[in-house]
């Protein structure tokens, strides 16, 4: 029968006329190494911890939890602030030491099933009031406990994460801006690759940031997490990135010098687009080069300009390389001749429709009607235009040696319009 408790707090519950906090608090010297058995038995984390900690610390801490939930028991009030407190510091030192959180968690469920396990034994069944007060406690108590785990865990994690993070973007700047990376390696415990597979990524928007009602920022950064993770996943060694909603750069350890980069790892390397592309469910349009650490800023200017150009000749989404656009990189350079061509467009100047049909139809292979589905109007439209575009420009898309002449002036015209001023 309960007793009510001197002190004045909640009632004391009694199996078979004893207070159940004196007979846990007799078993007690032999719980915690019942315990301590249970963890290293039954939670590989805490078998792989130094037999020293294991038989210190550890062992201290599972004594203290049980002396705890004993004073829990004797005057019926949960654990104040002081030592939930300590109780959150000794999971920042287990998060710290690399050992899973619900290895922690599991460790005061362990400690908790052995107390109930040692006093419900002694109960009668006049005893079932006691039995659910002492049960309305251990799960009060396991709340509480639980929760200041999680927050000190968390806490040190995400200290430890920011440090990491840190030293990450401390890296990738080096290796941007060209300067001897080694030391921002070392501080960010990441070993340099023979190669970086450097990634310039367009990133179209995902269908729900089209959808109205739907918070498109929101879908914006679930699209974005979801690349980072896959990268992450599909990436032997630590990926390097600044990436925004729309795109950004990143950096690919690979063990194959940049020298050696052949057609198989292209090949590799444009499964993994595809693969990106599924998982965070846009489209992805991909500049790519292979370059050693201390040549990783050239590589990135080197995308930069390739995805620039790829996107201005109409190139839809997919990897490509400085090989795959030669002709419209080349001829946006600056020279004489790129400003000659891309004056041969001049005439259409007022007619940007008729610029984006004879693109549009250039990329479409020539196919009228892929060109109008692209254009969404009808394929007499897209004849309409380019019989337009050949009065006012005297080049016929249908005239193959025209065809070279025209995608060379709208490179050069792309070219052109990118280095002109903005108003404003």
């Amino acid at each position: 029968m309960t007793a009510s408790n001197a002190a004045g707090h909640g009632p004391t519950p009694q199996f078979g006329g004893i207070p159940v906090h004196k007979r846990l608090r007799a078993a007690a010297a032999d719980l915690a190494p019942a315990v301590m058995a249970r963890l290293v038995e039954q939670l590989p984390a805490y078998g792989a911890l130094p037999s020293e900690q294991l038989r210190g610390e550890v062992t201290k801490e599972v004594d203290r939890g049980i002396r705890a939930f004993i004073e829990v028991l004797r005057i019926g009030e949960l654990p104040g602030e002081a030592e939930l407190a300590r109780i959150s510091e000794s999971s920042a030192r287990r998060a710290d030491e690399g050992v899973p959180l619900e290895a922690v968690v599991g460790a005061y469920h362990f400690g908790a099933e052995e107390c109930a396990a040692q006093v419900l034994a002694a109960a009668e069944p006049g005893d079932l009031p006691d039995v659910l007060l002492v049960q309305r406690r251990l799960l009060g108590y396991l709340r509480l406990v639980s929760c200041a785990v999680a927050a000190g865990y968390v806490q040190e994690r995400q200290a430890a994460l920011g440090d990491e993070q840190v030293a990450r973007q401390a890296l990738l700047s080096l290796l941007l801006e060209g300067g001897d990376p080694q030391s921002a390696a070392d501080r960010a415990g990441i070993r340099l690759p023979p190669c970086y597979l450097v990634l310039g990524i367009t990133v179209g928007p995902h269908p729900d940031e089209l959808r109205p009602g739907v918070n498109h920022s929101v879908a914006a950064r679930r699209k974005l997490r979801r690349l980072r993770n896959e990268l992450q996943r599909q990436t032997p060694g630590v990926p390097l990135s600044v990436l925004s909603g729309d795109g950004g750069l990143v950096l690919i350890p690979y063990e194959t010098p940049a020298a050696d980069f052949s057609r198989t790892d292209r090949d590799r390397l444009s499964r993994l687009v595809e693969q990106l592309a599924l998982v965070c469910g846009a489209d992805l349009l991909v500049a790519a080069a292979a370059a050693a650490p201390d040549g990783v800023a050239d590589a990135a200017r080197l995308v930069g300009e390739v995805r620039e150009v790829a996107e201005a000749s109409g190139r839809g989404p997919g990897l490509y390389l400085l090989g795959d656009v030669l002709l419209e990189y080349q001829l946006s350079r600056p020279s004489p001749a790129r400003d000659g061509l891309a004056a041969l467009l001049d005439p259409l100047a007022g007619r940007p429709e008729l610029l984006d049909t004879l693109r549009t139809f250039l990329s479409s292979g020539l196919d009228r009607r892929r060109a109008a589905a692209r254009l969404q109007v009808h394929p007499n439209t897209v004849d309409y235009r380019l019989r337009k575009a050949t009065e006012f420009t005297g080049l016929d898309v249908a005239r193959g040696a025209d065809q070279l002449t025209l995608r060379a002036a709208l490179a050069a015209h792309d070219a052109v319009r990118r280095c002109e001023p903005t108003a404003g």
